[in-house]
């Protein structure tokens, strides 16, 4: 996984009032009191950042951030974006 990417998607995540500093790409959602409402914001946020639509079907199963990172690694070269995009 990419570090750069993976601080990207720390950083959206950090909009849940939860320091970045206290994120890391193990962090799960129950660790850092996250719920599945709360979790909507940071998802737009990074549907925003990357230009990529997140299916539904996949946010209930990403459960940590090293999850949100593969998935969203896998958008970006399924639709032939580049980290930077």
């Amino acid at each position: 996984m990419e570090d750069e990417l993976a601080k990207r998607v720390i950083s959206l995540a950090a909009i849940q009032h939860i320091p970045a500093e206290q994120i890391s790409v193990d962090s799960t959602f129950l660790d850092l009191g996250v719920d599945s409402l709360d979790g909507i914001n940071p998802i737009f946020a990074l549907e925003n950042e990357f230009n990529v639509s997140i299916p539904d079907e996949a946010t209930r199963e990403i459960k940590d951030t090293r999850g949100l990172c593969e998935g969203i690694a896998a958008l970006l070269g399924a639709t032939g974006h580049t980290e930077g995009a």
